[in-house]
This record gives C-alpha cells, structure tokens and sequence, in this order.
C-alpha cells in the first residue's frame, strides 16, 4: 500500500487507543468490567454491538459464500423477515434476559436450573466459543497479509519470522490492551467510536466501486454468465449450489428461534443497557443500523468476482490470479518435500508449459488454460495433494477466502485502499475485544467463580479476568498459528458453534418463557447436542486420512455410501449426501440441524418426565412483589381486536412517541418492502419466471438503490445519535453508585446483590 493509506490506517486507531486509556478510570467494580455499569443508552447499544458483531472474518467469509454461491440464495433470507421483526419489535428473549440483570449466561442458568448446569453449560460453551473464535486471527492476519500485499516473513535483528504469526501477535496484544484497561466499558467505547468513525468511510468506498464499474455493463452480464442451476441472479435457479442453499437458509431460520441469544460472543452488549426496554430499543434500531456496511460488502464481492470473470479485466485478472496462487502456494507449502512441485508450478505459471511430473501430479483437464479460474485452482490443489492431502486442502480453502481481497488491491485506488483497509482493522479489533471478554469472562464467572464457592475481592476478580482473557488470546493465537481450515468459514462455525448451540437454544427460551423446564432437560439436551457436534468435528477431520482409507480396506466402503446416500436420497438436491474420497458426505450446516432438533426434543421430554414444581419466573424477572427500587412497573394493554396490534408491534407503557414511530418504520419497511417484495416475487415467477436479465434490475433495486437511500439518512442519524448517547454513558458512569455484591454469583436461585430484596419482600408477603 501507498504511505496515503498506511497514514489513513493509523490515524484512527491513535485516536481510539487514546478514548480507551481515557476510559479506564470508570472501572470500579466487576459489573463495570462486565456489563459496563448497566448504564447504556439505546444507540450506544446499537452502533457498538453492531460494530462487534460484523468483525472481519465474517466480511471474509461472505466474499466467500458470495463468490462461491452467488446472491441468489440470500433471496430466500427474505422467509427471516416475518420472524426476525416479530422477535426484534417484542423483545423477544433479549427483553426478559435484560430483567434478569443477570451479566453471563451461566449466571442466568444458576438462577434458572443449577449451580452444576451453570458450569457444565459454561465448559461446553466456553470450549465452542474458543475454537470458534481460534481461527478469528488467522483469516483476520492472512487478510491484511494478502489485501497489503506483506511478504510471507519478515525479517527482524536477523531473525526471520512468519509475517502471519507476527501480524497476529500485533493485533491481538493490541485487544487484549483495550481489553484488560476497562473491560466492557472500554470495548464499548472504542466499538462505538470505530462504528461512528466507519459510517463516512463505508461511503467512500461504495462511491469508488461504482465509479470503477458499470452495473449494466460490467457486474450484471459477468453474474448472469452462469451454467443453469448455478445462478448467481436467480433464486428459482440454484439447484446445484450443494453447500449453500434452501437448506442452508430452512437451518438458519430453525436456528433464529431456537437459539436465541445462545451465542454469547458478545454477550457483554446484552445486559450493559440502563434498562430492558433501552436494551430491546438497541435491537429495533438494528434494522436501521447497517447503513453503508452492507451495501459495500455486497458490492465489494460483486467487484471481486467482476474482476477475476469480466473479459474487459483479463490482463488484471490474470495478475491476481497468478499473484494468489503463487502466495497461496508458499503459504501452504513451506516444507522441502514441495520444492519440486513448487519449482513445476513456478514454471507452468512463468511459460504455461506442462511438465512431465506436473501432468502426473494433477488431472490433465485442468491444463486447459491457466488464465482460467478453477482449472489453475484445482490443477495447484491436486499437485500439492500429491505430496500431502491436507496441503492441498488448506491451500483450496486459503485460495477460496483471500480471492476476494487479493481483487480488490486491484480495483481500489490509492487512498481508497487504505480506507478499506482501516475499516477492515476497525472490524478485526472491534470482535477480536468483544469475543476476547465474552469467553474470559464465562471461563472466569461461571466455572472458576461457582467453582470457588466463596467470593472473590473485587481487585482479585478483575485481575483473574484479565488473566484468563489474556490466556484466550494466547489460545487463539496457537491455535491459528497451527490449524489447517479445510471447510469454508461459515461451515466452521456452523460446527464449532453446534458444541454448545446444538442443545442450548432450548434452555435459554424454556428457561426464559416457560415454567416447567428443569436442569435435568438441560442437562439431556445439551450433552446430545454436545456429542453430535464432536462427532461431526472428529469425523470431518478424519475422514481424508484416516476413515475413508479404513473403510475401502477393511471392505466397509459400499455397505456405508448406501445408507449414507439413502438416507439423504428423498431430501435431494437440497440435502445431498456423497460418500467420496475427499470430503466427508455430512456438511456442517446439516450436523448442526441435527444436533438442535435432537437437542429441543429431549428438552422438552425430559422436562416433563422430572418437573416437580414449576418455576418462580417473576422473582427471576425482577417483576411484581421483586421489582427492584426505581424500576417503572410495565403495564401491557388486554390484547383486544383494537389493540392486537401493539401486542404485535411489541408496544407497552414504556414507549415514547419516538419509539411508536421506530417500531412502526421497522414494521412497515419489514413487511411492506421486504417480506412484500418477496411473496410478490414468488408468487409472480411460480405463474410467469422471469428472465435472468429482470432479476439483475431486481438485484440493483434491492440491494443498491435502496439500500443506499437508507444508508444516507442512517448515516447521519446514527453519528449525530450515537455521538449524544455516548456523552450520556460518560455522564451515567460518573453518578453511578458502585454495589459490590454485583459480581456475578448466585444464591438459592438469586442473585446475590438481590438476595436482601427478596428475602424482605418474601417475608412481608
């Protein structure tokens, strides 16, 4: 990059750094550290966990999935609308949750079933939720070793390091500063400003693609120059899109409702509000929030794909490929035994002659020109597999993530570049601090601390969290350092993340919404979902090298592809199970599905086979005889044929005009635009389809045009509005009167800081 960009990357991260030395002095208590006092206001919520919750890896992983499977499918996600307003305007799980004041998950299941369920439920969701988040700075350093075009090693006082090791060491020291100097307030703080700071930045670089590229000309004929039943464009078009697709989206919406708020990455954002009703307002303004973010993203895949497949770009196309693959292959393949192989590759790319041992090494078809994308892919892929497997593997998956960015150093020019690359830097720091916090902070709370027994001071606290934070990076830090990924990012985290959110779902809404469930239904739901997820992991790492092989040995092999391929047979194409040499037949979307549906059957089951007693819930809700001190009592109107609709609109005693108004724009936009759109469009191409040409205007309509309108006022809106709110938590956070039994642990079902409150009003009743 040009010395305009690096100054551009840097500047920001001063200023950041700055605000979170400044913030430190607020921590004065563990609720601080965790929660950030409880004293947020609605649009810090909502630029902060948004800025968290969109970290690098997620861009990447969309690059990914878009340019492997195009946009069609996401078409489908229109089916989330109905239940992902319904969920958001009535508070649903995140408005309870809030009334809890409980500040972990697991203090939530100690209040709810047991002390012993808080620390299983925390072992199995602190191991998901560090592996999961193991390989965040991996892709995060390989991205801006690719994007800045950094050599492979880096030599330093004479020594010569891994450049990745090193950019990862860099940046994760950077989060675990931010972290250990004030916790929640300080990762929301810097969230909050990087987000504010982002808003003009995602502009600039939605104004230079367009500039760059033609819709008409360039980015809509390249998508529509697809094989049929692989659309990019049509969403009644993708039958042969095998790893993303109408399953892909079914699973997603099972998951929507069933999981709830299981996924804890940043679950620090969830109980820092000053309230349960400012905390459901942060999620209402959700909607409005992504802005120009996901409008750049969309449009940054476009142009990468443009670039690498448009005739008019072929001389950088070619550049990039040959780049990439070049720098994929030293990555991968460090080890002498692939000196030969690289010095064949090295010549077929500088002459396009093929070699004797190269044609040996891979398939003749993929010779056919190397100008091509997937040929040169696949012909590298099978040339590294022929010394080692698994090199082949990752280098397809490292080939897969960084194409995208390694384009986009093409496209964008100077001063852009650095633009981009700071927001990536914003994205990586903001998730590497929010993910860092949320699993120390389950680790430290609810294994360590229930563990214990006995309180800790609260210096004793703070500082074992900032330890065990420091040990998350460290893991992370190994871990990316030596996992070879051989699944897409999504598919990972699908898996990864169905060690705990396979049976979790079920006791955060039973627990939440219904009486009966007890810590024996958790307990069966969570271990069920807990072993089909290892088994899948173990299996999906195994199955090349090791059980593949055994079953062609030991003469297994035809009895397991038929029940195998039988049992997916009446779901195809949309669940295809293959029994092939290279890649286990079960995909980590369809494990996943599995593991929750078994995992809500045996909640529910066994719950009902062990109730003794229902459930005190308003004492856990802080409602009725146990409202707190100061707290408004909520009222709800009787649903009547004249009122249902508030019910629905999640509207109650504590909205305002302003918050009628934003749950009335969240309703009609939703429902009108974009679930109306969608039945409009189905129905219309069930009795007339429409040609591929019609679904690229639609494309442009849906995903730039408005989009863009909205992200010009919801710029401005939430820089004014965040900017104001982040005055108010400064101001909160200095009158805030400090309770040192605010520390997480439980008592009898309770929470000790309320364990007085309601031992008095227990006794007057």
């Amino acid at each position: 990059m040009h010395i305009v960009d690096w100054l551009i990357v840097a500047l920001p991260l001063v200023l950041v750094f700055y605000v979170a030395m400044k913030a430190q002095h607020f921590v004065r208590s563990v609720s601080d550290f965790l929660a950030a006092g409880r004293v947020a206001g609605r649009y810090v919520v909502a630029v902060a966990s948004g800025e968290a919750g969109m970290g690098l890896i997620s861009v990447v992983a969309l690059f990914e999935a878009y340019y492997n499977s195009g946009f069609a499918y996401s078409f489908w996600n229109q089916l989330y609308v109905p239940v992902g307003m319904l969920m958001t305007l009535t508070g649903y799980c995140i408005y309870r949750y809030r009334e809890t004041r409980a500040m972990t998950m697991g203090q939530f299941f100690e209040m709810r079933y047991s002390r012993g369920f808080r620390i299983y439920a925390a072992s199995l969701q602190s191991l998901s939720g560090v592996v999961n988040y193991a390989i965040f700075p991996a892709v995060g350093a390989r991205f801006l070793i690719y994007y800045c075009d950094l050599p492979l090693e880096t030599s330093l006082f004479g020594w010569v390091f891994p450049t990745f090791a090193l950019v990862m060491a860099l940046f994760l020291s950077a989060a675990v500063i931010v972290v250990s100097l004030g916790g929640q307030i300080t990762i929301m703080v810097t969230d909050c400003i990087l987000g504010i700071l982002s808003y003009p930045l995602y502009a600039i670089v939605v104004i230079a693609i367009l500039v760059k590229f033609s819709w008409s000309g360039d980015m809509a004929p390249t998508l529509l120059d697809r094989p049929a039943e692989e659309s990019m464009l049509n969403p009644f078009d993708i039958d042969k899109l095998r790893d993303f697709n109408m399953f892909y989206i079914l699973v997603g919406l099972f998951s929507t409702v069933f999981n709830r708020m299981a996924w804890s990455g940043t679950q620090g954002y969830n109980a820092a509000a000053v309230n349960a009703h400012e905390q459901k307002m942060g999620a209402v303004l959700g909607t409005w929030r992504a802005g120009f973010q996901t409008m750049m993203i969309v449009l940054l895949a476009v142009a990468g794909y443009t670039l690498m497949n448009n005739d008019r770009f072929a001389d950088q196309a070619s550049e990039a490929r040959e780049e990439l693959t070049w720098k994929a292959v030293n990555d991968v393949a460090k080890d002498p035994e692939f000196d030969g192989v690289k010095r064949e590759l090295r010549h077929y790319l500088d002459t396009g002659e093929v070699s004797a041992d190269l044609a040996q090494w891979s398939s003749e078809e993929h010779f056919e020109d190397k100008d091509e994308n997937e040929p040169l892919r696949d012909m590298v892929k099978e040339a590294l597999a022929s010394q080692d497997k698994s090199s082949g593997q990752t280098f397809g998956a490292i080939h897969d993530q960084m194409r995208v960015p390694i384009a986009l150093r093409h496209i964008l020019p100077i001063g852009v570049t650095g633009v981009f690359c700071a927001l990536c830097i914003f994205l990586l720091i903001s998730t590497d601090t929010t993910y860092m916090h949320s699993w120390g902070s389950i680790i430290v709370q609810d294994i360590l601390l229930p563990i214990r027994g006995r309180p800790f001071t609260a210096k004793q606290q703070l500082k074992l969290l900032r330890l065990i934070i420091a040990g998350v990076a460290g893991f992370a830090f190994f871990f990316s350092l030596f996992f070879a990924q051989v699944d897409y990012i999504l598919m990972f985290f699908a898996i990864t993340g169905a060690i705990w959110l396979g049976g979790a779902g079920p006791c955060i809404v039973g627990g939440l919404y219904w009486r009966r469930g007890t810590a024996a239904g958790a307990f069966a739901a969570l271990t069920a979902g807990s072993t089909l997820a290892v088994g899948g992991i173990i299996a999906q790492k195994t199955w090349v090298e090791h059980i593949y092989p055994w079953l062609e040995e030991t003469a297994r092999l035809s009895g397991v592809r038929r029940v195998i391929e039988g049992m997916s047979h009446p779901l195809e194409p949309y669940v295809e199970w293959r029994v092939v040499p290279d890649k286990f037949p079960i995909n980590s979307q369809e494990i996943y599905f599995i593991a929750m549906v078994i995992g809500v059957v045996l909640y529910v089951g066994v719950s009902l086979l062990t109730e003794k007693e229902t459930f005190n819930m308003e004492r856990m809700l802080h409602r009725g005889i146990y409202r707190r001190e100061g707290e408004v009592e909520v009222t709800h109107d009787a649903i009547t044929w004249r009122t249902w609709y508030r019910t629905f609109l999640g509207i109650n005693s504590e909205y305002t005009k302003g918050d009628r108004v934003l749950a009335w724009s969240v309703f009609l936009y939703s429902m009108l635009w974009g679930f109306g759109s969608f039945v409009v469009l189905t129905i219309w191409n069930a009795i007339t389809p429409w040609p591929d040409t019609w679904w690229a205007e639609w494309f442009k309509i849906y995903n730039l045009v408005v989009p863009g309108i909205i992200a010009v006022v919801s710029t401005v809106w939430f820089s004014i509005g965040g900017t104001i709110d982040l005055k108010r938590l400064f101001q909160r956070l200095e009158e805030k009167e400090e309770n040192m039994l605010d520390d997480g642990r439980v008592v009898g079902h309770v929470s000790a800081d309320d364990v007085a409150h309601v031992d008095e009003v227990e006794h007057d009743k």
